[in-house]
């Protein structure tokens, strides 16, 4: 593994750290990884100091001849990150935040958050920023006694699901082992013909939805993002896994 600086010059490279099973170190003093088999692991990245509040992470289960990850918005934006994966049979993959989000400034992704969504979830960007925008089903105002706790309450109970509208952006409680159901309610395609609920063409269409998950397929490379815990069902999360990895690059930017 090598970890990139991408922070368009915000940050030095001793600036930048990576901590991961006890070890702690600045790209500068340590900017490679040799990655040992390991089972649900994260790495962690910090900007400024080893505990900076400005963080991310990726996650991973590397077997003795395979790497199975993916970057992750499930729970928040932190920084933006994007892995590409090589191996060595010349299988070749990136995910996570596309280039042109790397390429602006961090304040103006947040303000690009704020006026691509709807009212209800501006607040997202504003809850623990400047630090991270949360997911939905994090922010006090979907949750029970909050302004939006019950913003899928009607669609939900449409196609038979009693829920409460944080547990369908979180695919918690009831909608733990059903993906196929929490999927289609976040992409707002549950009362759509079966054949159509996997088509990326209908997601987002119409509220109530997941827009912050939409958001970052958006602005994600080849669209592939996890913006919520089921959002690999029809193949639209950022999950990468393949034998015989050769080296990956993560890259951590502002």
């Amino acid at each position: 593994m090598k970890i990139l600086n991408r922070t368009n010059g915000k940050y030095p490279d001793s600036q930048v750290y990576w901590s991961f099973n006890g070890q702690t170190h600045s790209i500068a003093e340590q900017p490679y990884l040799d990655m040992p088999a390991n089972s649900a692991g994260r790495m962690y990245f910090h900007l400024g100091s080893p505990t900076s509040p400005y963080y991310d992470f990726i996650e991973f289960t590397v077997g003795n001849n395979v790497f199975n990850g993916n970057t992750t918005r499930v729970d928040a934006f932190g920084l933006k990150l994007a892995m590409r994966l090589h191996s060595k049979d010349g299988y070749d993959v990136e995910v996570g935040e596309n280039r042109q989000t790397f390429a602006e400034d961090r304040a103006t992704t947040f303000q690009r958050f704020t006026d691509a969504v709807p009212n209800e979830f501006k607040v997202l960007a504003q809850t623990q920023a400047p630090y991270r925008i949360i997911a939905p089903g994090s922010d006090p105002s979907f949750r029970a006694g909050g302004a939006n706790a019950n913003y899928f309450t009607s669609y939900a109970q449409s196609v038979g699901v009693n829920a409460a509208t944080s547990d369908i952006f979180g695919c918690a409680a009831s909608l733990a082992g059903n993906p196929d159901m929490c999927a289609a309610l976040n992409r707002h395609v549950a009362t759509l013909p079966a054949s159509q609920q996997s088509d990326p063409a209908q997601f987002y269409k119409a509220a109530p939805a997941n827009y912050y998950a939409e958001f970052w397929h958006d602005n994600a490379i080849n669209h592939l993002a996890y913006g919520f815990p089921y959002d690999d069902v029809a193949g639209q999360s950022s999950f990468v896994s393949h034998a015989d990895p050769q080296w990956l690059l993560v890259a951590v930017g502002w």
